[in-house]
């Protein structure tokens, strides 16, 4: 759908954290990919990766280990109550959109299969149950250690929706095996990031700009352990909406590359 930004200058930007599950498959890194259902408010049948918006309080009331708020307050640059809301969204959203649980009943460690949470999961994914309730009454501990910070993006003023995006990476928890059974999702893969590149190239798959960007940074780890052994330097990334001749164009550090692939017509 062609983009029509004007007049939505003041819609507001919500806090969203989105996790890139990472494993090393036989060509290499591979990434975790769900394809949102069309007709979604926002992104609907885009290729993602899973995530979400931060809830209100969330972080608080819950059993933490691996480096605490403050820490990821630096990382972030921002306060230690937003630090510690991202994180457990990260956590959070993670679990809901594809069964993953970075959560364990010992600091340091993680469940080895979470499908036994099954029902609480589609309970926390529907509002019914507090995601913090839920950690509390199996006495599950978030590890904040098995995430690394690796980007932030902020939606371009004059989209209906806003979110202040930050990225995290993962490695897939041994025991645990992510799957589509969540509402959002129309289908879920693995994927090398240089091969859903070539899939958004040939027009098998719609990317968003952040999306495009993290595999991209992605594709140059041959291994999960080097990627979360980086450490990339995090600034805000705001794309503008440009109009054109012919329309709106987006601009972004990359977005030449990213428009040079876009199948024609698609943005």
């Amino acid at each position: 759908m062609p983009l029509d930004p004007v007049g939505r200058a003041d819609v507001p930007v919500r806090d969203a954290a989105t996790v890139m599950l990472l494993r090393d498959g036989v060509g290499g890194i591979e990434v975790f990919l769900l394809r949102r259902v069309t007709g979604m408010d926002f992104a609907g049948g885009m290729t993602v990766f899973p995530g979400g918006g931060v809830d209100p309080g969330e972080g608080a009331r819950i059993g933490w280990a691996g480096p605490d708020p403050q820490w990821w307050a630096q990382r972030w640059g921002t306060d230690e109550g937003r630090a510690r809301a991202l994180v457990t969204a990260a956590v959070r959203e993670t679990f809901e959109e594809c069964g993953v649980l970075l959560a364990g009943d010992t600091p340091g460690e993680v469940v080895a299969d979470a499908r036994r949470y099954g029902d609480q999961r589609v309970e926390i994914e529907s509002h019914r149950m507090a995601f913090a309730d839920f950690l509390r009454e199996r006495g599950l501990i978030v590890d904040s250690g098995r995430l690394r910070a690796w980007s932030r993006w902020i939606t371009p003023v004059g989209e209906t929706r806003r979110y202040d995006t930050h990225f995290f990476v993962a490695a897939l928890p041994r025991g645990q095996e992510p799957d589509g059974r969540t509402s959002e999702a129309a289908g879920v893969h693995w994927s090398r990031p240089a091969a859903e590149l070539d899939r958004f190239r040939d027009g098998e798959t719609r990317l968003l700009p952040p999306t495009w960007a993290q595999l991209e940074s992605l594709a140059a780890f041959d291994t999960v352990d080097a990627a979360l052994a980086a450490r990339p330097e995090i600034a805000p990334i705001q794309p503008d909406l440009v109009r054109t001749a012919t329309g709106w164009t987006i601009d972004f550090d990359g977005a030449d590359r990213y428009l040079a692939q876009l199948p024609s017509g698609a943005l």
